[in-house]
């Protein structure tokens, strides 16, 4: 963290010459609180009258004190948080800024309310334990060493003796902060597991509620619920031993002072005023040492979620190249798969030397039966994953060595699950291009074949589409996403199931869209509808991660093989 608080250390040097002022004003108090007892005593013993000017003088002294310890202790707590909040402003920037180098596979294999729950909970976690801590702590040493300066300064024998509390206290600490630090990691793996089985559950209440799920996904809450109960109750109940087992070293050291400190003062060692301070002293040393110990449970916890934090800071990014291959001038948008060779685990090879070219302009099919691999073509085609052998060349030239945001700039998608963001209808639409305008965004509508439902809606355009996105049907949101991907003008077109989830009559519709999108662009088109696929210049018949048949509709027919078997049962079960 040392880091994020570095392009603020001269306000954290502020912090801390106030914090020492405090701790200095804090240090004197005592002192200058037992001269009045001390000049009273001294008076009465020898028979003078009161020597009110001088008692008088030291209320003066210690009024002032007072003062300058409330003024340097508020200044320093409004310095901490404004340090500390913009430390914290930075690492929330750099952990979006992270999250958006972080390479799919990331995504793939974590789950995103455990994500969501690090970039929240955790940073608000070190956030708090940061704002108390960094004055707590460094107040709390400061405070010690002011205090037993203090009493060494009356006395260094009482000093001493006082003084065993210390190590005493320091050995307990470490005792019972080895024992609960494993529990505080648990807790917040705990926590981040709880929200993201709410965030899923929440995602999918709906269809809980169709399928009577309602007691499972309860049962499934409770089993997360009681493990973050039983680290949290652990962790608080072990790091919460700290503070009575602390005091009571303290209150063996009161007992032990006042009781030498009574004979000095009758031996005239020292004087009743001095006694009274080093009383003083004793819990200005061990109130620090407590409020150490109070911080202790939210530094573990600030620990554990640090940790958590860093692991995402510290993740393999997606690997850039050093020298980034330019797109070509005039784009013809030719690809060719030669010899691929891939698989999300190596000890599962899912695609094997695949090779094959689609030609400018031209529509292209891919179908077969699921997991044969036509979901990871795509993903390889966008860069969402790297080959891991051979290349994928756009008009010649290796993806591989392009930039990223390069390869995906010449890509429109329309996927099976369409996704839309709160907002409203036109600023999803928008979202292909941010700078459309009015007239761009009806237009693409238009054009989607969505201008009419839009337009019967409420507020038309200017609609709200919550966060879910449940205030409109299936069918719309897809006409929608596919409207987003018509105004980005993308060089090549996508298509992942993209009818799906519509029905006959909005596939038709969606069909047409597609076909003015389609017209003079490469275009890859994934569906389990044959019937769709009809027109598409290649069509490519995936199993088990090959390439097994390919050429057009009427050629696979006439081969009567793989393709023409599943075209036939789907038309058989559509006349049934």
């Amino acid at each position: 963290m040392a880091n994020y608080l570095k392009p603020y250390r001269i306000g954290f040097y502020f912090v801390l010459f106030f914090t020492v002022a405090t701790v200095a004003f804090n240090g004197l108090l005592p002192y200058v609180s037992g001269l009045p007892t001390s000049e009273i005593a001294r008076n009465v013993s020898q028979g003078e009258v009161i020597n009110f000017a001088y008692i008088k003088q030291t209320l003066i002294w210690i009024l002032l004190i007072g003062l300058g310890y409330a003024i340097s202790q508020l200044s320093a707590g409004i310095l901490i948080t404004n340090v500390v909040q913009s430390a914290m402003k930075d690492l929330r920037h750099d952990l979006e800024s992270k999250i958006n180098r972080l390479p799919v596979s990331y995504f793939d294999k974590n789950q995103q309310g455990n994500i969501l729950s690090r970039v929240t909970n955790d940073v608000d976690a070190v956030s708090g334990a940061m704002q108390q801590a960094l004055i707590g702590i460094v107040n709390a040493i400061l405070s010690i060493l002011i205090a037993i300066s203090m009493m060494f300064y009356i006395n260094p024998v009482m000093t001493l003796l006082a003084m065993v509390m210390i190590p005493i206290s320091m050995i307990i600490s470490k005792l019972i902060v080895n024992k609960s630090q494993p529990d505080f990691n648990q807790m917040q793996n705990a926590l981040g597991e709880l929200n993201g089985y709410v965030q899923e559950s929440m995602t999918g209440f709906s269809i809980l509620k169709v399928y009577g799920r309602e007691q499972a996904a309860l049962e499934g809450f409770k089993k997360t619920n009681r493990k973050l109960q039983y680290y949290g109750f652990r962790s608080a109940f072990i790091s919460g031993l700290m503070m009575p087992l602390v005091q009571l070293t303290a209150y063996l050291a009161y007992v032990v002072i006042a009781v030498v400190g009574s004979f000095y003062v009758i031996g005239g060692v020292i004087v009743l005023g001095q006694l009274q301070a080093f009383i003083q002293y004793i819990w200005q040393v061990s109130q620090p040492m407590g409020n150490i110990t109070q911080l202790s449970g939210v530094l573990q916890s600030a620990s554990a979620s640090a940790k958590r934090v860093f692991e995402i800071l510290d993740e393999l990014e997606e690997i850039e190249n050093e020298v980034d291959e330019a797109l070509p001038e005039v784009f013809h948008g030719e690809v060719t798969f030669e010899h691929v060779d891939f698989a999300y685990s190596p000890d599962k090879p899912l695609i094997k030397d695949l090779n094959f070219t689609v030609k400018a302009g031209q529509t292209v099919a891919i179908v077969g039966p699921t997991g044969a691999g036509k979901t990871t073509l795509i993903n390889l085609l966008m860069r969402f994953y790297d080959v891991n052998a051979g290349a994928i060349k756009i008009d010649g030239v290796d993806t591989k060595k392009m930039a990223r945001s390069d390869v995906r700039s010449l890509f429109g998608m329309v996927l099976q699950d369409a996704w839309l963001y709160e907002g409203t209808i036109a600023d999803n639409i928008r979202f292909g291009k941010l700078a459309a305008t009015d007239y761009e965004v009806v237009d693409a509508a238009k054009t989607a074949n969505v201008d009419h439902f839009i337009r019967t809606m409420p507020e038309g355009y200017e609609m709200f589409i919550n966060s879910e996105g449940d205030n409109i049907s299936l069918g719309q949101k897809q006409l929608m996403t596919i409207a987003r991907a018509v105004i980005s003008n993308p060089k090549i077109l996508i298509l992942d199931e993209a009818t799906s989830s519509v029905d006959t009559r909005l596939e038709a519709l969606i069909q047409k869209a597609m076909d003015k999108v389609m017209e003079g662009r490469t275009s890859f088109v994934i569906a389990h509808r044959l019937s769709t696929i009809r027109d598409a210049d290649l069509i490519l018949v995936m199993d088990k991660g090959s390439i097994i048949e390919q050429g057009n509709h009427q050629t696979l027919l006439a081969k009567g093989g793989f393709y023409a078997d599943l075209y036939n049962s789907q038309f058989s079960e559509e006349a049934e």
